[in-house]
């Protein structure tokens, strides 16, 4: 099945082998955990989850890496706990051989949550 044709985010993590299936469940639990309100759906090929005006944050596997996408500022605020991690103008690569650092996930999640809704930040910031 082409990543492309794909409708649900469930149907996006079963295209994964078990083990990268595991890491993504567990990344989709961080951010439902940090946004419980937040709508899932896939945007651009990629799990994606927004509030009612905007994306807060995405997700994708790749063959060495779990990427997480969020905005500039919010890479920008986390700057130091990010420091382990290739970044990238909005995104962080997490080497599918490390430990899922699943506290940050959920702080950046809950940070994109708080930057939506009081400044309105969005992708293009």
């Amino acid at each position: 099945m082409a990543k492309s044709n794909l409708e649900t985010i469930d149907e996006y993590i079963n295209t994964f082998p078990e083990d990268v299936q595991k890491q993504l469940r567990e990344v989709r639990e961080c951010i439902e955990a940090a946004a419980p309100q937040a709508h899932e759906k896939i945007k651009w090929s990629r799990p994606a989850y927004s509030d009612d005006e905007r994306i807060l944050v995405m997700f994708a596997a790749f063959k060495h890496h779990i990427g997480f996408y969020v905005t500039p500022s919010t890479l920008q605020a986390f700057e130091e706990d990010l420091s382990g991690f290739k970044t990238g103008k909005g995104s962080i690569q997490i080497p599918l051989e490390q430990e899922l650092p699943t506290d940050l996930i959920r702080k950046l999640t809950q940070y994109r949550v708080w930057e939506s809704r009081e400044k309105g930040v969005n992708w293009k910031s």
